[in-house]
C-alpha cells in the first residue's frame, strides 16, 4: 500500500478517535465535484482549499505534535470578500485535512473581514491568535482568539475575548493602515511586544505595541522601523536567524551569533533587511535598509506574497510559506470554482557569509518523489534543446547543476544596469547573442515548443566583476492572450569562478517554484499553458548561448499526489 495511502488511513483513524469524522480520498473526490471536470491548473501537491478563495497565510504553528495552518478565506466563492480563518492541520505538512474556518466575521470589530495576524504560544503552552478585524466602520482593529479546548491538538474551535478590540488606529495613525500583527515576543522584562504594519502620510513603519498580560497593549513611542521608500507595509514578520548554522531559532536575545530579520510586503513583493535587535531598548540597528541599491532583498523575486514564517520546535527550524496569487482573470476564478495556492514550505537560515538568506523546499517534499530519470556529463552546444523525457512534467521535482565554460569571454553590460528583470526583458531565452547563457530549463512546455515558460541564467562581465542572472519567462507560457505573463529577474549572489551554478524547479500544474545557487536567489511563477497541460507537458534542458555549458548532474522526479482530506461535521 503506498504511503499516501497508509498516512489517510491513519489519520483518519487519529481524528475519529478525536470526535471527527473523516473520510478516506475519495470523499475528496465527491467534496470536488461541484468544481467543473476539468482542472488542468488545480496543483497536485501544494497546499489550496478544496475550493473558493485563499490568500495570505496566517498564524503557522506546531502545537502538540501537529502543524496548523491558517489562512485567509472565503468559504462561499472564489473571490476576496466574506474573509475568515480558514484551518488545516498536518503531521507533515504534506498531507492536510481541512477543518471548519477558526474565526469567522461575526462580531462588529471584525464584521467587515477577519484579516491576517499570527499566533503565539504563551508561556503556559496555550496558543494565542492576534489578527486584524474590520469594524463596523471600516477600521482596521487587533483582536484575540483562544482556543476553547487548549487540550484539543486540532484546536478545532475558538473564542474571541470580550475585551476586544485590544489595538485601535488612534491619532496619527490611518484606520485603514493599520494590519497584520506579527508573532509576539517576550523581553527580559516579561513584557510581550508586537509589531503592526502600517503607514503614517509616506512613511512606512512597524507599529510596536507592548503588554505584560497579552490583552492591554501600550503604543511605543518610536516603531521598530522605518522607510520612506517603500509606502504601506502590510504582513510584517520579525525573527532572529542564526550565523554559521543550518538550525532555525526562537530565540531574542542579543548575542554575536544572531541577526534578526524585519520583513514588510509592500509593492507586491516580500521585502526584507537583516540588522541587530537589542531587546533592553527595543532598538533595531540595520545593515541596509529597504529598497538600497545592490542590496534589493526579497524572499522571492517573482510572484510571492503576504509570506509568514514559524519556528518548527520539533525539527529545530524555521519554515517559510508564502500567497502565491493568480495570474489569470476573476473570470477564470469563477470558472475554476477556486483562486490562490501557498507556495511549497520552505526552510529558511542565514546563508553562509550572513548577507542573506537562503530558502530551500522542506525535506518532506522527498516522500512525494515517485520515478526517477537521472543523468550526467552531457553537454549543451549552442541551440542545444535536449528533452528529460521518463516523467511527469506537469508535476515534477527536478534538480540540475551546470559546469560553466572559461569565464573570459563574457559578454560585458554597461555598470549602471543594475536593474535584472530589465535585463531578462532585453536579452531574452531564445536569443543567440549571449555568450555564457541563457541556459536552463524550458518548463510547462508544448512538444513544439509553442508553449514554454524558460527558466535560465546568464552570466555578464559588469566592470570587471562576474555577475549571474537569473530570469523567469513567461511571455511565452500560454497561448491564452488574456493573462498576465510577466517576465522575472534577480541577480544570484555567488562567485561564477567557482564554475558550477545549480537550479531546482518545482513543478505543478500552473506553478513553477524555482530556487536558484542552492536557494539564494528564488523566483516563483504562475503559468496557464492551452497544450502543455497534463500528459501533454514536457520538460527540456536548453543552452542559447555561443559557449558550451555542461549537465554535471540532473536528476528529476515525477510528483505524487498529496492527500486533502476534509472535514465534516462531528458524528451525532
Amino acid at each position: 500500500m503506498e504511503i499516501s495511502v497508509l498516512w489517510s488511513l491513519a489519520l483518519c483513524f487519529l481524528l475519529v478517535g478525536n470526535g471527527v469524522h473523516v473520510e478516506a480520498s475519495n470523499h475528496t473526490h465527491r467534496n470536488l465535484q461541484s468544481l467543473p471536470k476539468e482542472q488542468p491548473y488545480r496543483t497536485a501537491y501544494h497546499f489550496q482549499p478544496l475550493k473558493n478563495w485563499m490568500n495570505d497565510p496566517n498564524g503557522p504553528m506546531y502545537y502538540e505534535g501537529v502543524y496548523h495552518l491558517f489562512f485567509q478565506h472565503n468559504p462561499y466563492a472564489p473571490v476576496p470578500r466574506n474573509i475568515a480563518w480558514g484551518h488545516s492541520i498536518s503531521y507533515d505538512l504534506v498531507n492536510w485535512v481541512h477543518l471548519e474556518p477558526a474565526i469567522s466575521p461575526l462580531e462588529p470589530y471584525d464584521i467587515n473581514g477577519c484579516w491576517s495576524g499570527s499566533t503565539t504560544i504563551l508561556p503556559s503552552g496555550k496558543p494565542a491568535i492576534l489578527y486584524t478585524g474590520v469594524d463596523l466602520n471600516n477600521s482596521q482593529v487587533q483582536n484575540l482568539a483562544m482556543p476553547k479546548n487548549a487540550s484539543d491538538p486540532f484546536l478545532r474551535e475558538w473564542v474571541k475575548l470580550p475585551h476586544n478590540p485590544l489595538m485601535s488606529p488612534a491619532d496619527d495613525i490611518d484606520r485603514s493602515d493599520f494590519r497584520d500583527p506579527t508573532t509576539a515576543w517576550q523581553g527580559p522584562d516579561k513584557v510581550w511586544r508586537v509589531i503592526i504594519g502600517g503607514r503614517i502620510n509616506a512613511l512606512g513603519m512597524a507599529f510596536l505595541y507592548q503588554s505584560k498580560d497579552f490583552v492591554n497593549w501600550t503604543r511605543s513611542n518610536k516603531p521598530l522601523h522605518s522607510s520612506t521608500k517603500t509606502g504601506m507595509w502590510e504582513c510584517p514578520d520579525f525573527y532572529p536567524v542564526r550565523i554559521n548554522s543550518q538550525n532555525g531559532i526562537n530565540n531574542f536575545a542579543q548575542d554575536k551569533f544572531t541577526k534578526h530579520v524585519l520583513k514588510a510586503s509592500f509593492n507586491g513583493q516580500d521585502h526584507y533587511i537583516l540588522g541587530n535587535y537589542i531587546p533592553q531598548t527595543d532598538n533595531f540597528s540595520i545593515e541596509y535598509d529597504f529598497m538600497e541599491t545592490g542590496f534589493d532583498l526579497r524572499y522571492d523575486y517573482g510572484k510571492f506574497y503576504a509570506s509568514k514564517t514559524f519556528y518548527d520546535s520539533a525539527k529545530k527550524r524555521r519554515i517559510l510559506w508564502g500567497w502565491v496569487a493568480e495570474s489569470d482573470t476573476a473570470l477564470d476564478a469563477i470558472i475554476k470554482g477556486w483562486a490562490g495556492i501557498q507556495s511549497f514550505p520552505r526552510s529558511i537560515v542565514l546563508s553562509a557569509n550572513g548577507r542573506q538568506l537562503v530558502q530551500w523546499p522542506i525535506n518532506e517534499i522527498d516522500k512525494l518523489r515517485a520515478n526517477n530519470v537521472s543523468f550526467e556529463g552531457k553537454e549543451l552546444k549552442q541551440g542545444s534543446v535536449f528533452e528529460v523525457s521518463g516523467i511527469t512534467a506537469s508535476q515534477a521535482d527536478v534538480e540540475v547543476s551546470f559546469d560553466l565554460p572559461n569565464l573570459s569571454e563574457t559578454e560585458s553590460i554597461d555598470p549602471n544596469q543594475v536593474d535584472p528583470q530589465q535585463l531578462c526583458s532585453q536579452k531574452g531565452a531564445s536569443t543567440n547573442n549571449g555568450t555564457v547563457g541563457p541556459f536552463g530549463l524550458l518548463a510547462l512546455a508544448s512538444k513544439d515548443l509553442t508553449e514554454q515558460t524558460a527558466v535560465y541564467f546568464r552570466i555578464f562581465n559588469r566592470d570587471g566583476k562576474h555577475v549571474v542572472l537569473m530570469c523567469s519567462d513567461q511571455s511565452r507560457s500560454s497561448l491564452r492572450e488574456e493573462l498576465e505573463k510577466p517576465i522575472y529577474g534577480a541577480f544570484v549572489n555567488m562567485d561564477p569562478n567557482d564554475r558550477k551554478i545549480s537550479l531546482r524547479s518545482l513543478i505543478d500544474h500552473s506553478i513553477i517554484e524555482n530556487f536558484g545557487g542552492e536557494g539564494k536567489t528564488c523566483i516563483t511563477a504562475r503559468v496557464y499553458p492551452k497544450l502543455a497541460i497534463d500528459k501533454e507537458a514536457h520538460l527540456y534542458v536548453f543552452n542559447n548561448g555561443t559557449l558550451n555549458v555542461r549537465i554535471s548532474k540532473l536528476n528529476a522526479w515525477s510528483m505524487k499526489r498529496a492527500q486533502l482530506v476534509p472535514y465534516q461535521k462531528e458524528m451525532k
